[in-house]
């Protein structure tokens, strides 16, 4: 078997996201690029227990139209039906290796609540913050992303943000590796799920002053994304 090395790493993701509570149950797929015409995806299979017991076996190589990427690929196996959602993402975005399809229940509600993903936080979630600062816009339809017409109308509502909601469904995530585009899942999760809570209990959502956003430093791909990582793999036991 080929892409050994990433076919653990998008397993591994996957059980990072349902460990976070970002994608319940069996929906949601990642997906990593491997060049221009064809992709590592979850797929679902006879066996089909759901993210959290996601393991390499569950990660195939196909095409762009879905079709096995090498002999026996597919024996057994379905890559999802929302595969036109990684599938426009990654031609739209040259510089983008991994795309990650969740439902977040807290994003979800969030955003029906008419609570966007502000920059509500500093130090705590620095990432996070800056993310939310340049915006994470909304696809207002709340449907499976199954074709290439509603994945580019997706595309378009995404822009050049590296993430978008998708109302009354979930979010899609993209980074230039698996572990940036979960990590930004995350983030935005957090913030939803902060937003939620201030409401509740009464107070009202503010942004962070510019000069404290100003103030926060990038501490780099090697804290941002490494230690970051580590801690979501150590936290799965």
């Amino acid at each position: 078997m080929t892409f050994v090395a990433e076919r653990q790493l998008i397993a591994d993701a996957c059980r990072v996201v349902a460990a976070r509570g970002l994608s319940d149950g069996f929906l949601g797929h990642i997906s990593l690029r491997v060049d221009d015409e064809h992709l590592l995806v979850r797929c679902r299979g006879p066996q089909e227990r759901g993210l959290a017991w996601t393991t390499p076996a569950d990660v195939h190589l196909i095409d762009h139209q879905g079709r096995p990427g090498a002999p026996g690929e597919l024996e057994g196996w379905s890559p999802p039906n929302e595969l036109p959602l990684h599938v426009e993402v990654l031609r739209a975005r040259p510089s983008v290796a991994a795309v990650v399809h969740v439902h977040p229940p807290a994003v979800v509600a969030a955003d029906l609540a008419g609570l966007a993903i502000r920059p509500i936080v500093g130090a705590f979630d620095m990432p996070g913050a800056k993310l939310a600062v340049g915006g994470v816009p909304v696809y207002p339809r709340g449907v499976l992303v199954r074709n290439r017409e509603l994945a580019a109308e997706m595309v378009a509502a995404m822009g050049d943000r590296p993430v978008v909601l998708l109302r009354g469904h979930g979010l899609t995530s993209s980074g230039r590796s698996v572990q940036e585009a979960v990590l930004r899942a995350v983030s935005v999760d957090t913030l939803a799920r902060l937003s939620l809570q201030i409401r509740s209990a009464g107070g009202e959502l503010a942004d962070l002053p510019p000069g404290d956003l100003a103030e926060l430093p990038d501490l780099g791909p090697g804290f941002n994304e490494g230690v970051a990582w580590r801690h979501e793999m150590a936290r799965l036991g």
